[in-house]
């Protein structure tokens, strides 16, 4: 692909106190071997040297660099949305500060987006590392389930189911059109487990947009400091005995169902707002979203719930949105569960 016929590329890169790593990073950028038109920087007020660091690497980039200040602190997810509409290139390639690119990324994935025109986001994988960016540890998409039967699903055109069970796309492993920025931009708060990278996920999945390259372009770093990332505790699963399921309170059990069903409702309703009409995205989002607002809204009288739980599992539904981790037989204990508890 000669420089003549490429789109033009940007990199959209946030910083936040990132003097610690930043270098390295940079490093990796100047050795890609398709070079940016440009790179954009978006600094979140850093309290460290972060800026001053910046200016240095910038004086002797062989591309342009813009450095923007901003004047008030704007978080991770409204800093992305800011240098994300301050870039002119026709692919963006998203980018963290801590991390270290292999020299292949940024051509590699503007080949597969040359080469896939109807594609508007497209992402990698990653190797998770430490804070020296030694040992890697596991593939990321291992973090996240973005294991061989997701990834199944995902080209068998599931990707908006497989992405309502959680997010599976890192914002600093994607390429994505700077056409597509009308749709994603602004990027909405308040939706439970989904930051900016997994709004930009959720909208091209309901455009039936979005593409993964099966490959680590890049290491990932896990340290102390940073805002986001895996390998941060989380609250163990609670397991639910078979007996407690007739003894504890309705409630109980429905809390976790109505959260799911109000998280997809506000999807729905933002998605809406940016995707006209009904997509092949969009169905799998009601669908999933009927059957939680079904199961939530059981009513009391066991006899009533018979009907629709029947249903559900004769539509498959109750297997479709299964714990990928579950067992073979679980679809049919959360049927039980819906009719008896």
């Amino acid at each position: 692909m000669t420089p003549s016929a490429r789109p033009t590329i940007s990199i959209a890169l946030c910083t936040y106190n990132g003097e610690a790593y930043l270098a390295t990073q940079w490093k990796s950028l100047l050795e890609q071997h398709v070079l940016p038109d440009e790179i954009v920087v978006c600094d979140d007020r850093s309290t460290d040297n972060t800026v001053a660091l910046l200016n240095r690497l910038a004086a002797d980039a062989p591309f342009p660099v813009r450095i923007l200040v901003n004047a008030t602190r704007l978080g991770f997810n409204k800093n992305f949305e800011k240098v994300l509409s301050e870039c002119t290139g026709e692919l963006i390639f998203i980018c963290d500060q801590d991390d270290c690119w292999f020299p292949e990324k940024v051509g590699l994935m503007t080949d597969f987006m040359v080469k896939h025109p109807a594609t508007q986001v497209a992402f990698c994988d990653a190797w998770v590392t430490d804070a020296q960016l030694k040992g890697r540890q596991s593939r990321f998409w291992s973090w996240v389930r973005f294991d061989e039967s997701a990834r199944a699903r995902w080209q068998s055109g599931n990707s908006m189911d497989v992405l309502l069970d959680g997010n599976r796309v890192m914002g600093c492993a994607t390429v994505i059109r700077r056409s597509v920025l009308a749709s994603i931009l602004p990027i909405p708060g308040g939706i439970p487990g989904y930051i900016y990278d997994g709004w930009i996920a959720l909208v091209a999945a309901a455009q039936g947009t979005i593409q993964f390259v099966d490959q680590p372009l890049q290491l990932y770093r896990t340290h102390e400091k940073q805002q986001i990332g895996v390998g941060k505790d989380e609250d163990p699963v609670e397991r639910i005995r078979l007996r407690d399921r007739f003894i504890r309170q309705r409630s109980l059990k429905l809390a976790p169902l109505r959260e799911k069903q109000a998280t997809l409702a506000t999807i729905s309703r933002l998605l809406a707002e940016r995707v006209p009409g009904i997509t092949p995205g969009m169905a799998q989002l009601h669908r999933q979203l009927a059957h939680f607002t079904m199961r939530s809204c059981l009513p009391h009288d066991r006899l009533r719930r018979f009907q629709p739980v029947i249903q559900g599992l004769r539509q498959g539904d109750y297997k479709r949105y299964a714990d990928a981790s579950a067992n073979w037989y679980a679809p049919v204990l959360a049927a039980l569960g819906d009719m008896l508890e």
